[in-house]
C-alpha cells in the first residue's frame, strides 16, 4: 500500500495555500521536509512534504504520484517547519510563503548549483609508459604531459586552457591523467583580512557572559558605544561551541560591514557563515548549505539569516536591537523578535538583544522584569564618551549663514584636516515625509490629540497627522513668533559633498549613501578607502552611523538631527536619540579625543540635552511617561490595515466595507478597542497602488481580538485588491 505525502505546492496564491495529497513511489526515500518535483493540473512544479500519512484525506481523488525527491537531503528541518506552521497562524500568512523564508529562492527550482572544481593529477608510472607512443606532431598531448610532471596537479579549466579540452580528455580517458571533484565555496572571507585578537574581558563583561550563558531567558544587553559588546558575543559563542551548539548572530544590514564579518571569521575561522543581501546567489547557495549541512556552526547575517538551518542553536544574539530593518515591511511581514523567541524556545537557549540604545518597549519589560536586564555603562578603552556641542542653526540663519555647515562645525573641520585626522558628516534621510518648521523660531506644528508632529500633504495643501487623520489648514506665518520664514525638507549628501569640495578643493571626500552603494562589495570599498585616507571626510546616511571602528575620526558633524524629530511618528523621539548616539559613537575610539557637532533649529527640546548627557535612563523615564500619558506602547497596540490595489475606488470601497466591519467589532470589546480611524495612507499610491489605511489601538490585544480582526479582513475579498495586518508598525507612511 502506498503511504500518502502531504504537500504544499510552491504557488503563493491564497486559493491554492492549502495540502495536497499525492502517492509516494515504493522505491523513493521521501519524508518530512523533503522538496519534490509534482504533477500540478497541466504543470510540474515544485512542493514540500508537510506530513506523511497511511490514508488520503481525499478519498474520491484519484491520486497522483510525486515524480522525485529533489534534494539529497530534506531542505526544512524539522524545528523550521514547526517554525512555519507559527509564523502562518500568529501573522495569518500563506504557509508557501512561510516555507519560502526558510528555503531561499537561491535553492528552490534548481537556478543555482554547487560549484565544482576539478583537479587534474598526473599517474607518473602511467606518463612514463604512455609518451613514447605519442605522436612527435601530437604537441598539447606532449605539453600536457611535461608540464604536469613538472607541478604535480593543475585545475583542469586552466590546463584545458593551456592544451586544449580534446587533449586533456583524451589523456583523462586513457588514464595517463586523474580527476578529483571538489566542492568549491564561492565566498571568501580571506578578503576580509582581519587577525584573530583574543582580548582580556574586562570585569563587566564577564559579569554579561556568565549572565548570558547561565540562562536560557531573553537578555537585554544595554552597553554604550564603544563598551565592548561584541567581546561579549565572541566570548558568549565560544562558550556555546565548547558545549557542542551552534550560534546565530543578527546584525542590522546596514551594519553588517566586512569588519563586523572579519572580527567573527578572525576568531572562528571556516565554521562561520555569511547571509546577506549584498552576496551573489552562488555565495549565498553556498553558505546556505554549509549551515544545513553542518559544516558550519556560526550563521552571521541580517534579518533573514534568523531562518538559518542550523540544529541545536545554542544561543541567539540580535545586535542594535532596536533596528528598524529588523521587522519586515513587505510581504510576509513578521517581526525577527518574535521568530527569534520562536527558536530559543524551541532550543532552550538564551536569546541576547544588543544596544546602546534599546527600544523604549524592550527597556520596559527588563525593567519590569520580564526580560533580564544587564548594563555595561562605560567604555572598554576607559574614555569618556566624546563631548556633544548643540548648535542652534536658527541663529546661525539669523547671522546670515544659509549653508547647511555651522560656523564652529567648519572651525573644527578645518582644525581635524590640518592635524590629519578624519570627520564623518551624518545626514539624516529619514525624514523626507515634509513637515514644516519655522527657520527663526524651530516651531514645529503638531497634532492636538496626538502629541505628534504633522505632515505636509502638497497635493491636498494640508497638514495631516497619520495616527488619527485630523487634518489642518497649512501655516505660512508662525504661531509662535510670527516669523514668514517656514521651511520645509532637508539637505541631500550630494549636494553636501560639493559645497565641501569648495571649502577643502583637493581633500579625499567619500560618499555613502544608496546611490553609491549599488554594486556588489561597494560598501567594503568605500569604507577601506577612508579607513586608509589620512586626512579625509566620510558624508553619509544611516549606513555610516552604527558599527564602524575608525581609529582616526576625530569628529562627527550631525548636519540636520531634526528630520527625525519631526517624523509622523510616535517614536519620532525616541529614533532621534537613538541615531544621535550611535553617530556620536564614531568618534573618539581610539586613543584620540573626539568632538560631535549636532545642528538643530530646535536646541532647546529635551531629547538633545539628554542625547548631550548620554543620558539613556533619563530620557527613557520621560519617554516612557509620555507613552503611558498618551496610550501609546508599551501601553497599547497599534494594529493597522493597510489596503492596496491598482484600481482607486476598490481600494476606497474595500476600505470603507473593513471600517463598517471593524466598527461592530469596536462595540464587541468596547472595554479593550478605543481607536479606529480609516484615512487615504500619508504616501497615497506607490509602484501605481493606490493605498488607504485603518489604524487601531487596543489597551490589551490578546489572541482572541488579532484573530478577530484577521477573521474580518478575511470576510471582506477582491482579487483586485491586497490587505495587510501589522501589528505595532514601525511608521505609517
Amino acid at each position: 500500500m502506498h503511504m500518502i505525502a502531504k504537500v504544499i505546492v510552491d504557488v503563493s496564491n491564497s486559493e491554492v495555500d492549502k495540502v495536497f495529497d499525492y502517492l509516494i513511489p515504493d522505491d523513493s526515500n521521501i519524508t518530512v521536509g523533503a522538496r519534490v518535483l509534482l504533477p500540478f493540473g497541466a504543470r510540474t512544479i515544485e512542493g514540500y512534504v508537510i506530513e506523511i500519512a497511511d490514508s488520503s484525506t481525499m478519498p474520491n481523488a484519484k491520486l497522483k504520484p510525486i515524480i522525485k525527491k529533489l534534494d539529497e537531503t530534506n531542505v526544512i528541518k524539522p524545528e523550521l517547519l514547526s517554525l512555519s506552521l507559527v509564523l502562518k497562524e500568529k501573522y495569518h500568512l500563506r504557509l508557501i510563503d512561510c516555507l519560502r523564508l526558510i528555503v531561499p529562492s537561491q535553492i528552490r527550482s534548481n537556478k543555482v548549483k554547487a560549484k565544482i572544481e576539478k583537479k587534474v593529477f598526473i599517474n607518473v608510472e602511467k606518463a612514463n609508459e604512455y609518451l613514447p607512443a605519442v605522436r612527435s606532431n601530437a604537441k598539447n598531448i606532449i605539453g600536457a604531459i611535461t608540464y604536469m610532471r613538472e607541478v604535480g596537479s593543475a585545475n583542469y579549466s586552466a590546463l584545458a586552457s593551456k592544451f586544449s579540452n580534446a587533449s586533456i580528455n583524451k589523456l583523462i580517458d586513457d588514464g595517463v591523467f586523474g580527476v578529483v571533484k571538489n566542492k568549491v565555496n564561492r565566498f571568501d572571507a580571506s578578503k576580509l583580512n582581519r587577525s584573530a585578537q583574543k582580548v582580556k574581558l574586562t570585569e563587566t563583561q564577564n559579569n554579561a557572559v556568565n549572565q548570558i550563558i547561565s540562562s536560557p531567558k531573553v537578555h537585554l544587553l544595554h552597553g554604550v558605544t564603544g563598551s565592548g559588546k561584541t567581546e561579549v558575543y565572541l566570548e558568549a559563542i565560544e562558550n556555546v561551541l565548547k558545549a557542542g551548539k551552534t550560534a546565530i548572530m543578527l546584525v542590522p544590514e546596514i551594519s553588517l560591514t566586512p569588519q563586523m564579518i572579519g572580527i567573527f571569521t578572525a576568531r572562528f575561522g571556516s565554521i562561520v557563515a555569511v547571509l546577506h543581501s549584498g552576496l551573489s546567489d552562488g555565495e549565498r547557495y553556498d553558505e546556505w548549505f554549509r549551515l544545513h549541512s553542518g559544516e558550519a556552526k556560526i550563521a552571521i547575517g541580517a534579518r533573514s539569516a534568523i531562518f538559518a538551518p542550523l540544529e541545536n542553536v545554542g544561543i541567539i544574539i540580535i545586535d542594535e536591537e532596536h533596528d528598524s530593518s529588523y521587522i519586515a515591511d513587505s510581504n510576509p511581514r513578521y517581526n525577527t523578535f518574535d521568530v527569534a523567541l520562536e527558536r530559543a524556545n524551541f532550543n532552550k537557549c538564551p536569546l541576547v538583544l544588543g544596544s546602546a540604545t534599546p527600544s523604549i518597549e524592550d527597556y520596559y519589560y527588563a525593567k519590569t522584569g520580564k526580560f533580564n536586564l544587564i548594563e555595561m555603562p562605560n567604555r572598554v578603552n576607559g574614555k569618556p564618551m566624546p563631548p556633544i556641542e548643540i548648535v542652534d542653526m536658527c541663529s546661525e540663519f539669523r547671522s546670515g549663514n544659509i549653508t547647511p555647515f555651522s560656523k564652529i562645525l567648519v572651525n573644527k573641520l578645518s582644525s581635524v584636516i590640518a592635524d590629519g585626522k578624519q570627520a564623518m558628516l551624518f545626514i539624516n534621510r529619514r525624514g523626507f515625509s515634509s513637515f514644516l518648521m519655522c527657520r527663526d523660531c524651530g516651531y514645529v506644528p503638531s497634532c492636538t490629540s496626538c502629541d505628534i508632529s504633522l505632515s505636509y500633504h502638497k497635493v491636498d495643501n494640508e497638514l495631516k497627522c497619520h495616527y488619527c487623520g485630523k487634518r489642518f489648514k497649512v501655516i505660512n506665518k508662525c504661531p509662535k513668533c510670527g516669523s514668514k520664514n517656514i521651511k520645509l525638507g532637508g539637505v541631500g549628501t550630494e549636494q553636501v559633498v560639493e559645497l565641501l569640495r569648495d571649502l577643502y578643493p583637493g581633500l579625499k571626500i567619500f560618499r555613502m549613501d544608496n546611490d553609491t552603494t549599488q554594486t556588489k562589495d561597494s560598501h567594503f570599498q568605500i569604507l577601506k578607502a577612508f579607513g586608509e585616507t589620512k586626512p579625509s571626510i566620510l558624508v553619509g546616511t544611516q549606513m555610516i552611523a552604527k558599527g564602524h571602528d575608525f581609529p582616526s575620526v576625530a569628529l562627527v558633524g550631525i548636519l540636520d538631527s531634526d528630520l527625525s524629530l519631526y517624523f509622523s511618528d510616535f517614536r519620532a523621539t525616541e529614533k532621534t536619540f537613538q541615531l544621535v548616539t550611535q553617530v556620536s559613537g564614531r568618534a573618539g575610539r581610539a586613543n584620540i579625543n573626539g568632538d560631535v557637532i549636532l545642528q538643530t533649529y530646535y536646541p532647546k527640546h529635551y531629547v538633545y540635552k539628554l542625547c548631550a548627557a548620554y543620558n539613556y535612563v533619563g530620557f527613557y523615564d520621560k519617554e516612557i511617561n509620555l507613552r503611558e500619558t498618551t496610550n501609546f506602547p508599551p501601553f497599547s497596540t497599534i494594529l493597522r490595515l493597510l489596503v492596496t490595489s491598482g484600481s482607486d475606488d476598490k481600494a476606497k470601497a474595500l476600505a470603507h466595507n473593513l471600517f463598517i466591519k471593524l466598527k461592530d467589532l469596536k462595540t464587541k470589546y468596547k472595554e479593550k478597542f478605543y481607536f479606529l480611524e480609516a484615512m487615504k495612507s500619508p504616501v497615497g499610491k506607490i509602484k501605481n497602488k493606490y493605498r488607504y489605511q485603518l489604524v487601531m489601538r487596543f489597551t490589551d490585544a490578546d489572541n482572541k481580538i488579532i484573530n478577530h480582526v484577521y477573521n474580518v479582513v478575511d470576510s471582506v475579498h477582491d482579487k483586485a485588491v491586497s490587505t495587510f495586518v501589522e501589528i505595532n508598525p514601525l511608521s505609517l507612511t
